[in-house]
C-alpha cells in the first residue's frame, strides 16, 4: 500500500478532474507512453520526483506509474503545490508527500520521505534532491541518474561538476532545445502574465513593465508583455543579453533607473536579491512586485517585511505593503514563483513537450549505463524525436534535411 502525507484526501475528486483534463491535451506524452508500455523498461523501477506539484506534473507521475514503475513524489516549491492534485495522486497509489505552504522543516521531511525508497532515477526541479543525495548518499545506492528539469538546478549541477563534487550521472533536461526554446520562453512567458492579470485584475497595456534578467525566461515574459501593450524595460548584468534586449526593441536601464519608472516588476534571473530595498523605496506608489524565477529569493522579501510599516492581504496572493516613505507596493504570491504559486503554471501543450522529453530521458537513463559524476546533454536523437512527435500531432510539415541528422 502506498504511503502519503497530504493535507486532505477528500479533495481527490477535484484533483482528478484537473488531471483528467490535462491528459486529453498531452498528446505527445500519451503516444510515447503507448510505445514504452510495450517495452516494459519501467517495470519494477523506483522513480523519485521533486517537481512543482500540479495537474500536469501529476499526469507525468501517473504515466510513469502506468508504465510499471513505483513513484514517490514531492513538490519542489510548497507554494506551487495543489492539495487537491496531491489527494488524487494518493488515491491512485502514488507515494505523495507534499502540502501547500509547508514550512522549510516540513519540506525537508518530505524530501527524505521520497528518497527513502532508494530510487533508480530522480526527476529533480531545482536541485534539492540532488543536494540531499550528496549529503546522504545512503539513499542513492540504486541511483542510475538524475534528470534535472530547470535552469537553476542545471546550474547547481554544473557548479558541482566544475568543482569536482558531482557524485552521480545527470542529464541536463533544461539545456535540450525541446525544453528551453518552448517551456522557458512560451510557457513561462504566457503563464506569468496569466497569473499576474488574474491576481491583480489590472490592465497591462500602457503600463511600464520592468523585467529583471533577459535569459530564455526573460525573453518570453518581455515578448508577452509587449504583446499586451506594455512598455518594456530590461535590466541586466550581462552585456550581450542587454544588447540583445535593446535590439529586440526594449529599453535597457540599470535597476536604480528602472525602479523609478516601473509599474510592474518581474524578476527572472535565478540570482539573490536582484530587487533590494534601495530599489523598492524608489518605486512609484502602487507598484507591483513579482518573481518568475524558480526560487523565491530574487526579491529581498525578508527585508521588505522587516522594514514595512504595515502589511495587509488585500486579495488572494496580493499583499499591500506600506513602506517607510508611506508609499505602497504590492507583493504577489509572497515573492514565490508567480506563474505556479499564483496561477496554473505553463500551458498544457507546452508541458506536453517538456514532459515527453522528461519521460524519454528517464527511459534513456534506465537503458543506458552511465557511471560517475558527470553532467550529460540529452542526446540529440531524443531531443529531435520529441519535437518531431509534436509536429506530427500538430500536423506540421517541413522539408527534409538532405545532410542527415540535425546538429546542435
Amino acid at each position: 500500500m502506498n504511503d502519503f502525507t497530504i493535507k486532505d484526501l477528500s479533495l481527490y475528486k477535484a484533483g482528478q478532474q484537473k488531471i483528467d483534463w490535462v491528459a486529453k491535451w498531452m498528446k505527445v506524452l500519451n503516444r510515447l507512453a503507448d510505445k514504452y508500455e510495450k517495452e516494459g523498461v519501467f517495470k519494477g523501477k523506483k522513480i523519485t520526483m521533486c517537481i512543482h506539484l500540479e495537474a500536469k506534473t501529476a499526469y507525468l507521475a501517473s504515466v510513469i506509474q502506468r508504465l510499471g514503475a513505483e513513484v514517490w513524489i514531492t513538490s519542489s516549491n510548497s507554494m506551487s503545490t495543489k492539495d487537491d492534485v496531491c489527494a488524487a495522486l494518493a488515491m491512485n497509489g502514488i507515494h505523495v508527500h507534499a502540502a501547500h505552504a509547508a514550512d522549510k522543516k516540513t519540506y525537508q521531511t518530505y524530501l527524505h520521505s521520497v528518497v527513502a525508497c532508494n530510487p533508480h532515477v530522480v526527476v529533480d526541479d531545482g536541485g534539492d534532491i540532488c543536494e540531499l543525495l550528496h549529503k546522504e548518499p545512503e539513499f542513492a545506492e540504486n541511483l542510475l541518474g538524475i534528470c534535472e528539469e530547470t535552469t537553476s538546478g542545471v546550474q547547481r549541477l554544473k557548479e558541482k561538476e566544475q568543482n569536482g563534487t558531482l557524485k552521480y550521472p545527470a542529464l541536463a533536461i533544461n539545456d535540450a532545445q525541446s525544453k528551453y526554446l518552448f517551456d522557458n520562453r512560451y510557457g513561462t512567458g504566457q503563464s506569468t502574465w496569466t497569473a499576474i492579470t488574474h491576481l491583480t485584475n489590472m490592465t497591462i497595456a500602457g503600463r511600464v513593465v520592468v523585467l529583471v534578467g533577459y535569459g530564455w525566461v526573460g525573453r518570453g515574459i518581455a515578448i508577452k508583455a509587449a504583446g499586451l501593450g506594455a512598455e518594456v524595460v530590461v535590466t541586466e548584468i550581462n552585456p550581450w543579453k542587454a544588447m540583445e534586449a535593446r535590439m529586440d526593441g526594449f529599453q535597457v536601464m540599470t535597476m536604480e533607473e528602472a525602479a523609478k519608472v516601473g509599474d510592474f516588476f518581474v524578476t527572472a534571473t535565478g540570482e539573490n536579491d536582484v530587487i533590494r530595498m534601495e530599489h523598492i523605496l524608489k518605486m512609484k506608489n502602487g507598484a507591483f512586485l513579482s518573481n518568475a524565477g524558480h526560487f523565491g529569493y530574487e526579491i529581498s522579501v525578508p527585508k521588505l517585511i522587516k522594514e514595512a510599516k504595515s502589511i495587509v492581504t488585500v486579495r488572494e496572493n496580493v499583499e499591500e505593503i506600506t513602506l517607510s516613505n508611506n508609499r505602497k507596493v504590492y507583493l504577489l504570491s509572497k515573492g514565490d514563483i508567480i506563474n505556479i504559486a499564483g496561477g496554473l503554471g505553463h500551458p498544457v501543450e507546452i508541458l506536453d513537450i517538456s514532459f515527453s522529453l522528461q519521460l524519454a530521458s528517464i527511459h534513456h537513463v534506465l537503458t543506458s549505463n552511465y557511471k560517475g559524476g558527470k553532467l550529460h546533454k540529452v542526446p540529440i536523437e531524443i531531443d529531435e524525436m520529441i519535437i518531431r512527435e509534436k509536429m506530427e500531432v500538430e500536423n506540421i510539415r517541413i522539408d527534409k534535411d538532405i545532410k542527415g541528422v540535425l546538429k546542435r
